[in-house]
This record gives C-alpha cells, sequence and structure tokens, in this order.
C-alpha cells in the first residue's frame, strides 16, 4: 500500500447513508482499538468493539456521520452532533467521534477535515480530548487555533471518572455570495 504524502491530497468528508453503516461500524472498531489505550473499553465476547449508538446517527435529529476519503480511498470518519454529554450544553455542536487511519495523519488531513467540518455547521463548537492522550491534545490545540487564528486554552472537566480537555470555540456562519 503505497500512498503519496502531500499535504495537497484530494479530501472528500461526505455524509454516510444508512447503507453505509457497516464501513463506518468497521471504522469505529480500528477507532476504539486505538482509543482502548486511554480509555477502559471492553472487547465484546464475539472479539468485537461496539459502538452502540451508531445507529442513532440515522435517526436522531442533528446528528451527523460522515466518511472521509482521501485520494478516494477511504480515510476515515467524523461523527457530529448537536449538544454535548461532557458538558451538558445542549446548544454546541459536538465532535462526538473523529478518526483518521494511522497511514494519513501527520500529513496536515485530520486539520483539513476538521476545517471542512466545523465549516459545515456554524455555530459554537465543542471538542473534547482525554488530558491523557497527549496526542490528540497537540492535534486539536493546533487545529483550533489554526481555525480561529488565536491561540486556543481548554477547559477541564471530568466526566464519569475521566479527565477531559474540552476546547470551545465559534465557527463563523459562511458568507454568501
Amino acid at each position: 500500500m503505497n500512498r503519496a504524502k502531500t499535504p495537497f491530497a484530494h479530501i472528500e468528508v461526505i455524509p454516510a447513508g444508512p447503507e453505509q453503516q457497516s464501513i463506518l461500524a468497521n471504522l469505529l472498531a480500528l477507532y476504539m482499538h486505538d482509543f482502548s489505550e486511554f480509555y477502559d473499553l471492553e472487547i465484546g465476547t464475539d472479539g468485537r468493539f461496539d459502538y452502540t449508538s451508531l445507529p442513532l446517527y440515522w435517526s436522531e435529529r442533528g446528528w451527523h456521520p460522515f466518511l472521509v476519503r482521501v485520494q478516494s480511498r477511504l480515510a476515515g470518519f467524523v461523527l457530529v452532533k448537536r449538544g454535548s454529554e461532557l458538558s451538558g450544553n445542549e446548544t454546541v455542536w459536538d465532535m462526538a467521534e473523529f478518526f483518521v487511519l494511522r497511514g494519513y495523519r501527520r500529513q496536515g488531513i485530520g486539520t483539513q477535515i476538521a476545517h471542512r467540518v466545523w465549516r459545515l455547521f456554524p455555530g459554537p463548537w465543542q471538542v473534547r480530548v482525554m488530558q491523557s492522550n497527549l496526542s490528540a491534545h497537540d492535534f486539536w490545540a493546533r487545529a483550533v487555533s489554526a481555525f480561529t487564528g488565536e491561540a486556543t486554552h481548554p477547559v477541564q472537566l471530568e466526566s464519569r471518572g475521566a479527565c477531559w480537555k474540552v476546547f470551545c470555540f465559534e465557527s463563523p456562519p459562511t458568507s454568501t455570495p
């Protein structure tokens, strides 16, 4: 698998339909495997990680699933929803889950994906990262700062025994011609 490592890659953030739920479930298993390093996630007796709220992304208002393609190849996913379970703020957009396959990381692709998603949903945003996930914290600090044009300072929250850093910012409305 030989991929060109270029910041000028053709990136697509595509709304995922219900027929793509199994693709998202497969990608979520990879994501959860990575995330189990920072959070106590148990694998099922069938040898799989289960993301039980995935079907809600096609039935709940304000929940939006996306697949990501780079150079037409599947490269990750983004799950966005209205309202933050962590802070309890019902009016914010929440980056519920964000995953880029390892082969596409550290090339600026994740930042481009995040910026595209934030522009799709103007208004207040919260992006949370586990305090123990230092590489994700660095990524989100850079991505949010690049998007807002200013240094960002996350707030710390605790929930269910886990410490989180939460980046809060505003995505401006898109200008219309």
